[in-house]
């Protein structure tokens, strides 16, 4: 089982949000939840995309992207808490699958995340952006994860919670349950296997298949 990160297992999206909105805010760049719902969350695109865009020296946006990357960790650290029912059900499924997360975060950030949340005994491998040359929407990433994982593509289940986060699993030819967050609730997720209101319901829906293979 191929989990996503941000989203799906951790609240952090809105803490991503604001830090770019702390860094690029006082320049005068506005991000809005609307934009970074459709752009980044749903399509991938980069939040320094308008940064970009005013013309400002690669060196200057090399500088605001370390602020924001600093400023995230920060927020973080503040207190980042997995989502409703996510260790419940990780403590249900752990022994029974095995499990990898597979995020576009930083290496970093996604090990401050772990470190603070205490999930990382659950899964037995990570993806991370650092990990590949394409992050998703692109399949790498889920490419990637299937080769480490050992298993063919018919016994693997992904699970995402943003719509370029389904369109990589689909693209890998794998199959993909959404679970929207508060942020992706509005995406399409109408090529996901199928699209689930919580984590919670995730155990009584694979358990059984389990069962019934072993």
């Amino acid at each position: 089982m191929f989990f996503d990160n941000d989203g799906l297992l951790v609240n952090t999206e809105p803490l991503y949000l604001q830090a770019v909105q702390d860094v690029l805010g006082p320049l005068g760049i506005e991000i809005t939840r609307e934009w970074y719902i459709r752009e980044n969350l749903g399509k991938g695109t980069s939040t320094f995309l308008l940064a970009e865009q005013t013309g400002l020296p690669e060196e200057r946006i090399k500088e605001l992207r370390l602020a924001r990357n600093e400023r995230y960790t920060e927020l973080l650290k503040n207190g980042v808490q997995p989502l409703d029912g996510v260790p419940e059900v990780l403590e249900l499924l752990h022994g029974n699958f095995l499990m990898g997360v597979v995020t576009s975060s930083r290496k970093d950030h996604f090990n401050t995340i772990m470190e603070l949340t205490g999930l990382r005994k659950f899964f037995s491998f990570f993806i991370t952006g650092n990990d590949v040359q394409n992050t998703k929407p692109h399949p790498e990433p889920y490419l990637t994860a299937l080769e480490h994982s050992g298993f063919e593509k018919e016994q693997c289940l992904v699970l995402e919670d943003a719509y370029r986060g389904v369109q990589a699993a689909k693209a890998a030819g794998l199959t993909c349950y959404a679970i929207p967050d508060e942020l992706t609730r509005a995406h399409n997720f109408s090529s996901a296997d199928k699209v689930l209101t919580s984590i919670r319901e995730l155990p009584d829906l694979i358990l059984p298949v389990k069962s019934e293979v072993s």
